[in-house]
């Protein structure tokens, strides 16, 4: 599928800019969002919208600024700033990151979906969540808990469009290069995977080597395991 226009949330740096570039180079149009609107250059004609995605109705001017949209990357996400067990997490960082990570999705899904449905032409989602999302670590604050909410939304999303022309992507990636992290995999490979899993009507997109340690995760809740550090294949 080649996507016209496209809508990326968090453009200005990470993922989301990653997303810009690959698009930009593919000649779609686009029109990107994020709070740091300085951040939102280097893309030729594209448009750019300063955008808080905690907020609905900023979320719907967005997407009354891109009525032809036929791909919306709802990627803008946040870490927090505690990252320890749930009890040393301060109020307002749940507040905050769960306003960002899963209310940006919501948002984002509540201002699109009925637009995209009343264009009646095929158009596709792609959601950021994390392998954080999908394995549970000890710590990881209220990050890991937004990104396992925004899983169950995506596949939510999935579900009930299902026998309509849009469809949904779900991307976990494990660390990546970016604001959040100095380590991990370059953001424009993972764009590059989250793009073709995407224009190829996948749902999942997870690290091949963590797989194992999802089906082993489903097992043990499953079978009324405790929970075990999660651990990649080798």
């Amino acid at each position: 599928m080649h996507f016209t226009t496209a809508v990326v949330t968090g453009a200005a740096s990470g993922i989301g800019k990653a997303l810009a570039t690959r698009l930009h180079e593919a000649g779609t149009r686009l029109v990107l969002a994020d709070i740091d609107a300085d951040g939102l250059t280097g893309f030729g004609a594209g448009t750019a919208v300063r955008t808080d995605v905690s907020d609905a109705a900023a979320m719907e001017a967005l997407a009354a600024a891109a009525p032809d949209a036929d791909l919306v990357c709802l990627n803008a996400g946040i870490v927090g700033k505690d990252l320890g067990a749930p009890w040393e997490v301060a109020p307002e960082d749940w507040d905050r990151v769960f306003a960002v990570n899963l209310g940006g999705v919501v948002n984002g899904l509540r201002a699109f979906v009925p637009r995209l449905l009343a264009t009646g032409r095929p158009g596709h989602i792609l959601i950021t969540a994390s392998l954080a999302g999908l394995a549970t670590f000890p710590a990881g604050g209220a990050y890991a808990a937004s990104k396992h909410a925004v899983v169950a939304v995506a596949e939510q999303a999935a579900l009930t469009l299902a026998d309509t022309p849009i469809g949904v992507t779900l991307l976990c990636p494990a660390l990546v290069r970016s604001a959040m992290s100095p380590e991990g995999e370059d953001p424009l490979d993972i764009a590059d995977t989250a793009l073709a899993a995407a224009r190829a009507g996948e749902f999942a997109v997870v690290p091949k080597e963590w797989g194992g340690e999802i089906v082993r995760r489903g097992r043990r809740l499953a079978s009324g395991a405790q929970p075990a550090m999660p651990a990649p294949d080798m």
